[in-house]
């Protein structure tokens, strides 16, 4: 099959890469880029596991196909620390135990950072809200609420990319 060549700014680097018309953007992070962090839990778009920033809105990438990625900017869960320092939200789900196998997590932060990004202030309802395209069957919902409340503030502080 003709592979397309396609030039994409990753977690703030410049990166080419050649990929099949076909592939989807998660198949493309995980399988040509070995960014792992970025999960497959569904494949259609229904449990928030493969969230990605994509030039500056949340997706699921699952549903985005590689080539439409071209001249695009994305974030993976790769791109939310800095470095060797967690991000607030990172640092919060491990201090709330907000984490149990850890598929659902990449997504549930990549969703909160958007969310913390464009409304620090958001209420519970609101996360809640947000986070309701992102599926946990292992710890519940409250302590990941109460993580992405106890990183308010800390994210406006953080370096964004």
């Amino acid at each position: 099959m003709r592979r397309t060549h396609i030039q994409v700014r990753l977690n703030g680097e410049d990166t080419d890469l050649l990929c099949e018309p076909r592939q989807t953007l998660l198949e493309v992070l995980r399988d040509e880029l070995r960014l792992t962090g970025t999960k497959e839990g569904c494949g259609n778009g229904n449990c928030g596991a493969c969230n990605v920033m994509f030039n500056g809105r949340l997706v699921n990438s699952c549903c985005v196909l590689a080539p439409e990625a071209d001249g695009a900017e994305v974030t993976t869960i790769e791109g939310v620390a800095e470095g060797d320092h967690l991000h607030p939200l990172q640092q919060s789900f491990l201090e709330e135990a907000a984490l149990q196998c850890g598929i659902c997590t990449p997504g549930f932060i990549v969703a909160a950072k958007a969310l913390l990004d464009d409304e620090p202030d958001a209420d519970a309802d609101r996360i809640r809200h947000w986070l309701a395209g992102n599926l946990c069957r292992c710890t519940g919902y409250d302590k990941i609420v109460k993580a992405v409340q106890a990183a308010q503030g800390q994210s406006q502080e953080a370096p964004t990319r």
